[in-house]
């Protein structure tokens, strides 16, 4: 329908107020439609071998834009309001539970994240080429970034980064509208204030008067009573001091987004002055030096963001190591003999009858190992560059502070910090709250000291030593609280605490546990090796750090915003797992202390499936540079261009073999040694490996061929293993050719093992796939051969709907036209066989013996759809019949007699068996009658169930009487009498079934008798009993 002139044209009509709203109703149901046609076609090879590729309305919108240049200026207008319209409509929404479904930049997955993505881009590319509209573009996206506070605003705000970094110099015309968005900073969200002053800080280094006006607002909230508004002040100054060198700073490979220099003299009152630069950051650190007297979060924000501050603005490392430095002297023991070494009491207050955390030591301690971690690197780089005594001092002290904390920390008891067993950890009582805030500051020192001793010992024995001793401090009350506040959840409920471990230190240890080989480490290396519970703990914390990474994007510690950075550690972390789980099998390892959690083998399988899923959702662009990193054999001289080179689906092939390896292990081993943890989470991983292959590669083909293998060969009864594998199977069928020949396969397998609905039949068992049996029929495989069962029929309905759409195009049956009719046919014929085929397996579950539940409602929904879309099928030919378009062929007759010898009578057999099961399942609930109260409130709810199980039922024998009435149409139409194949239906609201009929007198023959015998000769006790029938009849 649309092409750059039409959508230009339809724009230019949007201009007439009486047609705004139906063109741009069009326009958005166009685009999304546009959108989920591509997605469906996309994820179906079925589809994609009928339908050829569509031209993208996307790049038709785009290219409006592009043409709109050369004096379409009617069209601007309606550019704006379509990018605004989209954005609004498809942005990310906030789901159940309060978490937003976002949209992440490198990987959109739905329509609706494509539509979002589309509006931005309009706006941007209006925004570049058309210079009359730039204000009020810029006006809108901050008054949406301002006014949905409630709503996510990340799209808006990724939108306004995109504008600023596309055009600083341009935006300063409108900077009067950014400066009055700052005022508006007090009431929004720190996520907001963080993403806007993110997106603007390219303008802030070209206008001292914006700059100005920030500082102004950032004093005020930091005094505001509102905690939010003061965390926005301390988040606005740190990005401040990020980004605002002084003079003889030392480089940063991480600065943030650089400023060309044409750039950098805009502001003709104020040129760029380092001098001006230290002052400002000097003002700036004397502000956030108040936030230290302030709330816990408040300061953990700051201690967060001080690393970063002293990387990029390495002069300032002199105030900040003395700010630290004073800071970690409130709570420090100078007296070397005393135990414990820092005093917990200053680090809690009480506001009533509450207790709230004060001072997160843990996190100061970590800002202080960090700083003093970059500051020792940076001294030895650059021994010739002079220090200054003060600042070298300050970095002593608090090594010194450092190495007493750590020797007092080892000698310490948990009864030195009230923390032994015998302490309430009850968060119901104040003492229990004050324990829990004692415990976890206690367990993130320990993690704290074991990083800077681990860094600072440089493979010393005596310092490994000490590490354990930390770990052992550490361990003892992390089970100690795991017993108290786990009592009832089962192990795998207990989450670990939020490990203060930085992710560059984890990759670290993790390459020197594992595979450090030099002899000159080992024996220091054998003391952290020699603690099982230790190995388990830096595999735990390393799946903490990923799971965090996918979740959020970013982790904490240094580099926790470097997307290289991270990526780099990402993928040393994945090397160690990889070589871990390759080279030592679980079965291996030993069995003493599986009972006390998950073995490291295990874990490591876990971490494997996590950075994979991480790294698709991510890292999607730097696919090609992870396999590479993966392979440890490549030659780092020729690392770019062997980079480039790197074919993803040989690489992932190769991957993909050694799990396949190592679950057909699994799969071949005795049941006692059978692992269906281990078994489950290496099908995840081929699932989640499958999405990086190639669909028409060889390998893809491999795969495929070899997981039918394992479902037709395997016998196993794990019901999840079962639902992964089979989960695995189809969405590899999808994207090779169309599940239907399987799907027919697997219903008989499930008709077999589950029996007939009617006893005296007896089904022979069918063995197409050996996973199928008693177990894992129903609900599990059922309910996911239903569920593709759906998608198909979701297939078919589109294509008819495709078919009608070209018909409405065509033109009456004649020569020429002869043509199009043979574009439809091989859909009407490719429709058919799928119909046919999915009728067969519908004819199978049918005819079932299913439990009652999910599986019985599911398929009666099933149906419904089925006959739905024969029914469309049918007015499709009615439509082509009307037109003088053509006639039906020979296969859509044999579709019709199959749907009436396969699937009409068996579905009324079907519906007379599932409320026979409803009618049992009610008499059963309504059978004991010692209880009454209880048997009442059972009956009321097993009538409910039965209501809501059997809702489908009306809908059902709807659609097939709406297919039968569309039948009679078209049979007068045709002059072929369709309706020949058609049973006369005997399901009904009112129905008699003779032989239950004939059962039922007879049983009441046999009462009445009985009751002729025992009745006694007392007509008294009849006269009392007739007035009570004549009241019943009343």
């Amino acid at each position: 329908i649309l092409c750059p002139f039409t959508v230009a044209l339809v724009l230019s009509v949007a201009r007439i107020h009486r047609f705004e709203e139906q063109v741009f109703d069009f326009l958005k149901t166009v685009i999304i439609k546009s959108f989920k046609d591509s997605q469906l076609r996309q994820n179906s090879k079925f589809l994609q071998d009928l339908i050829p590729q569509q031209c993208s309305v996307a790049e038709t919108v785009l290219e409006t834009v592009r043409n709109s240049v050369f004096g379409w200026d009617h069209v601007t207008q309606g550019l704006v309001e379509l990018g605004f319209m989209l954005m609004d409509s498809f942005g990310p929404k906030i789901v159940l539970g309060g978490k937003v479904c976002d949209i992440n930049p490198t990987v959109l997955k739905t329509p609706a994240q494509h539509a979002c993505r589309l509006g931005a881009t309009i706006l941007l590319e209006t925004f570049k080429v058309h210079e009359a509209i730039r204000s009020e573009i810029l006006e809108q996206v901050l008054n949406r970034v301002i006014t949905k506070a409630t709503s996510p605003i990340s799209h808006f705000i990724d939108l306004l980064s995109d504008i600023v970094t596309s055009a600083p110099l341009i935006l300063m015309n409108s900077s009067s509208k950014v400066t009055e968005a700052f005022d508006h900073l007090f009431f929004l969200p720190l996520s907001t204030v963080q993403g806007l002053l993110k997106a603007i800080q390219p303008m802030l280094k070209v206008s001292m008067s914006m700059k100005d006006s920030l500082i102004l607002v950032l004093r005020k909230a930091m005094f505001s009573s509102q905690l939010d508004a003061r965390k926005s002040a301390v988040a606005g100054f740190l990005l401040l001091l990020k980004n605002f060198k002084v003079l003889g700073s030392l480089s940063s490979s991480q600065c943030s987004q650089s400023i060309s220099s044409t750039q950098v003299q805009v502001d003709v009152h104020m040129r760029y002055n380092s001098a001006a630069n230290e002052a400002l950051c000097l003002e700036v650190l004397g502000s956030l030096r108040r936030c230290l007297s302030q709330q816990a979060d408040v300061r953990l924000m700051l201690y967060e963001g001080f690393y970063d501050v002293l990387r990029r603005n390495s002069q300032l490392a002199d105030s900040i190591l003395q700010t630290l430095l004073s800071q970690l002297k409130r709570y420090y023991e100078p007296e070397q003999d005393l135990l414990p070494p820092l005093k917990l009491e200053g680090c809690i207050t009480a506001q009533g009858d509450q207790i709230f955390l004060q001072e997160p030591l843990a996190h100061l301690l970590c800002c202080i190992q960090h700083c003093l971690d970059w500051y020792s690197t940076i001294v030895l780089q650059n021994q010739e560059n002079e220090t200054d005594d003060d600042d070298d001092e300050f970095h002593q002290d608090l090594e010194d502070m450092l190495e007493s904390i750590t020797r007092r920390m080892i000698k310490s008891e948990l009864e030195d910090f009230e923390l032994d067993k015998s302490a309430d950890f009850s968060l119901s009582s104040n003492v229990g709250v004050k324990n829990n805030i004692f415990a976890i500051l206690v367990m993130g020192i320990c993690e704290v000291l074991m990083e800077y001793n681990f860094l600072a010992g440089n493979y010393s024995k005596n310092r490994f030593e000490d590490v354990l001793g930390l770990f052992n401090c550490y361990h003892k009350l992390s089970e100690i609280l795991k017993d108290k506040l786990g009592k009832g959840k089962s192990s795998a409920n207990t989450k670990m605490s939020r490990s203060l471990l930085s992710l560059r230190f984890v990759s670290h240890l993790l390459t020197a546990l594992f595979r450090d080989n030099s002899q000159g480490h080992e024996e220091s290396l054998t003391v952290l090796r020699s603690s099982i519970e230790f190995m388990r703990y830096s595999v735990s914390v390393a799946l903490q750090k990923i799971q965090h990474l996918e979740e959020t994007g970013h982790t904490d510690g240094p580099d926790g915003q470097n997307i290289e950075k991270t990526f780099q550690h990402l993928c040393e972390i994945t090397k160690v797992l990889l070589w871990r789980y390759t080279s030592i099998p679980s079965a291996v390892e030993e069995t003493g202390k599986k009972e006390k959690g998950k073995t490291i083998s295990l874990l490591c399988l876990e971490g494997l499936l996590k950075v994979f899923i991480t790294v698709q959702h991510r890292y999607q662009m730097k696919i090609k540079s992870f396999l590479y990193a993966l392979d440890l054999a490549h030659n780092e001289e020729e690392e770019e261009d062997e980079e480039e080179n790197v074919n993803v689906t040989e690489k992932t092939a190769f991957h993909i073999r050694q799990f396949q390896r190592s679950l057909v292990n699994q799969l071949s081993a005795a049941d006692d040694d059978f692992n269906s943890k281990e078994s489950q989470l290496l099908v995840s991983i081929l699932s989640t490996l499958s999405r990086m292959l190639e669909p028409s590669s060889q390998q893809f083909s491999q795969m495929l061929s070899w997981t039918l293998k394992i479902c037709r060969e395997t016998t196993l009864e794990d019901v999840q293993f079962c639902k992964g594998l089979m989960s695995l199977l189809f969405s590899l069928l999808l994207l090779q050719k169309s599940p239907v020949s399987v799907l027919r396969e697997l219903s008989q397998d499930i008709h077999g093992h589950l029996g007939d609905i009617d006893p005296d039949i007896e089904v022979e068992k069918q063995s197409h796939f050996l996973i199928v049996n008693m177990k894992t029929a129903a609900p599990t495989v059922g309910l996911l051969v239903l569920s593709q069962a759906e998608k198909v029929l979701e297939e078919i309905d589109w294509l008819i709907l495709k078919l009608k759409g070209q018909l409405s195009t065509d033109k009456p049956l004649s020569d020429e036209s002869s043509q199009t009719v043979n574009q439809r046919e091989p859909i009407e014929k490719a429709v058919i066989l799928q119909l046919g085929t999915l009728l067969t397996a519908f004819h199978e579950l049918i005819q079932t013996s299913l439990p009652s539940g999910s599986c019985i409602d599911t398929l009666l929904k099933e149906l419904a759809k089925m006959y739905t879309i024969l029914t469309s099928f049918v007015k499709y030919y009615l439509q082509i019949y009307t037109s003088r378009m053509g006639t039906f062929s020979a296969r859509f007759e044999k579709l019709v007699k199959l749907s009436g010898s396969h699937l009409t009578p068996q579905c009324y057999g079907f519906i007379t068996y599932v409320q026979n099961i409803q009618n049992e399942s009610l008499s059963f609930c309504g059978g004991d009658k010692k209880n009454k109260k209880k048997d009442e409130s059972t009956a009321t709810a097993a009538t409910a169930k039965v209501l809501r199980e059997t809702k489908p039922i009306p809908n059902l024998i709807f659609a097939i009487e709406q297919y039968e009435k569309f039948l009679i149409h078209l049979s007068k139409k045709s002059k072929v009498n369709l309706m020949q194949y058609m049973k006369l239906s005997t399901s009904r609201d009112f129905r008699i079934n003779a032989a239950t009929l004939d059962a039922a007198l007879q049983e009441q023959e046999v009462e009445e008798n009985e009751n002729t015998e025992n009745e006694p000769d007392n007509e008294q006790i009849i006269e009392a009993e007739e007035p009570k029938k004549k009241k019943r009849k009343k």
